[in-house]
């Protein structure tokens, strides 16, 4: 779940480290605006940003879940395990470990993050693909959140690489649709970390994490491999691939979920 509990640690700057020049609150229009010069001067287009920004106004009730969201993680490791990973999610990504096994191992080669790892990262985070996944415009999402001054200088980066994987052709505007702090795909990628370790698996020249499989667990490896997770090793709580998983998520319940999970997928 790549949500502001890692993201303040995964932004990236697309202005060439330049300042974060659009003030929070005051006229959203005004902001907007700013923020339009600060994605050209970024290297976006000025076609991107006019489709992309051109009457966008905030979303109340992205603000509104914002403040709600924080109280996610403060149920036990059992009573959050109890609801996340059950026999029927075991089962389905049993049989995805099976129907994947010529792309996971591939992936295991490069990366070096085992399949069970991402077999169940991708199971909490969307049902394998088939759960919810978004429905909010990702661009009117982070403006909102940009605009809103209590985590401005994280959103206006976030608003930025949105912009970039629309200029670069990964997803066209229409598709540039997620959660509601704009996590975007099978793996809920933030932005940025999409920019950052986004792996266009398929060779198709575009990195898809909305729509294709290897590209979502490739680049979810990619992430995780970066971050020092090490294949062969333990990844319990107080290991280095628990301290490497912290970059994919903060909370200890989540990462101690992932590896249950894993754990139960590989029969053991």
């Amino acid at each position: 779940m790549l949500r502001l509990l890692l993201a303040a640690a995964s932004v990236i700057c697309l202005a060439g480290g330049s300042a974060q020049a659009a003030r929070c609150g005051g006229d959203f229009n005004s902001f907007v605006a700013t923020m339009a010069q600060e994605a050209q001067a970024a290297g976006v287009s000025a076609s991107v940003t006019n489709a992309a920004l051109s009457g966008v106004t905030p979303d109340g009730a992205v603000l509104a879940f914002d403040r709600r969201q924080r109280h996610t993680f403060n149920k036990s490791f059992e009573q959050y395990v109890s609801t996340r990973v059950g026999p029927g999610r075991i089962n389905g990504g049993r049989a995805l470990l099976q129907r994947h096994a010529a792309l996971l191992s591939r992936i295991e080669q490069q990366f070096g993050v085992p399949r069970y790892i991402l077999v169940a990262i991708w199971g909490l985070e969307s049902d394998f693909g088939k759960g919810d996944i978004g429905k909010m415009p990702v661009v009117r999402t982070l403006a909102t959140l940009a605009h809103d001054c209590r985590r401005t200088d994280l959103f206006q980066g976030e608003l930025l690489a949105a912009l970039k994987i629309v200029q670069r052709g990964d997803l066209p505007l229409r598709d540039l649709i997620g959660a509601f702090a704009g996590e975007i795909g099978q793996t809920q990628f933030l932005p940025s970390s999409y920019i950052k370790y986004g792996v266009d698996f398929d060779g198709d020249g575009h990195v898809d994490l909305r729509h294709s499989v290897p590209d979502v667990l490739a680049s979810t490896a990619n992430l995780l491999h970066t971050s020092g997770f090490k294949m062969g090793q333990p990844y319990g709580e107080g290991t280095a691939n628990f301290e490497a998983m912290r970059e994919w998520n903060r909370a200890v319940v989540y990462r101690k979920t992932i590896g249950y999970f894993a754990d139960r997928l590989a029969g053991q």
